[in-house]
């Protein structure tokens, strides 16, 4: 089945456009056919990093997010990776409810995966209940992602109704590895991919270019098991 990835978790700053990115590079080395969509305008993921992967969607235009929908028609052998801005859940909800998205999808035979991309904090474990009650949809997969760069206590994630929820929904738990600060803000003012980063030497020196090796091989692992079986 193609596959369809919304990755949210609606708080900013917890790392979802670091997931989308990582998502993206996957598939390119996985050889596997994708589109991006990029909702943040300001801090577009897949016009900075994979620009030939990358049509921006403004979420709150109905005739924008359709687009995503023409291009799955169009389509049909690519997966597609969503980049949610943050904020954008109840807007991207009622064109979900209003379109029956999720229905549409599964009639064209696209598996549809939710990232919950999160921090440490409260109000991330308050956004996944919200999330969790908002689809219910039993042939949804959730992801829940905790961020490792964004924190490292999540004792309360793990003792919350919410992820209860999500474990009796039969969520996958994803943990996206911390990377070393200053090899993370070398990539980012390079505007270069992660493949860029593991491999150029004008780019980062070996030892940088071994973290960035091993923190894809590390995360890559989950992600055969979550996407490959």
């Amino acid at each position: 089945m193609s596959k369809v990835h919304f990755i949210g978790g609606e708080k900013g700053g917890v790392g979802k456009s670091m997931t989308s990115r990582l998502l993206a590079q996957y598939y390119i080395d996985q050889r596997r056919s994708f589109l991006g969509f990029d909702s943040d305008a300001s801090h577009g993921t897949f016009s900075r990093f994979y620009g030939e992967f990358a049509s921006p969607v403004i979420v709150g235009e109905d005739d924008s997010l359709d687009g995503i929908l023409e291009a799955s028609e169009t389509n049909p052998e690519h997966d597609l990776i969503i980049d949610l801005a943050a904020q954008t859940s109840a807007r991207l909800g009622e064109w979900i409810e209003e379109t029956d998205v999720f229905g549409l999808f599964d009639e064209m035979g696209y598996e549809v995966f939710l990232w919950h991309v999160m921090d440490d904090g409260a109000d991330s474990i308050e956004l996944l209940g919200k999330s969790l009650e908002r689809y219910p949809q039993p042939e949804l997969q959730f992801v829940v992602v905790k961020n490792l760069g964004r924190g490292s206590d999540f004792s309360g994630l793990h003792a919350s109704g919410a992820y209860r929820t999500a474990e009796e929904r039969g969520a996958h738990l994803f943990e996206l590895g911390k990377l070393h600060p200053k090899l993370t803000q070398k990539v980012d003012f390079a505007n270069a991919s992660f493949w860029a980063a593991a491999n150029n030497r004008d780019m980062a020196n070996i030892a940088e270019r071994q973290r960035m090796k091993v923190w894809l091989k590390n995360n890559y692992s989950q992600l055969d098991k979550l996407l490959v079986g």
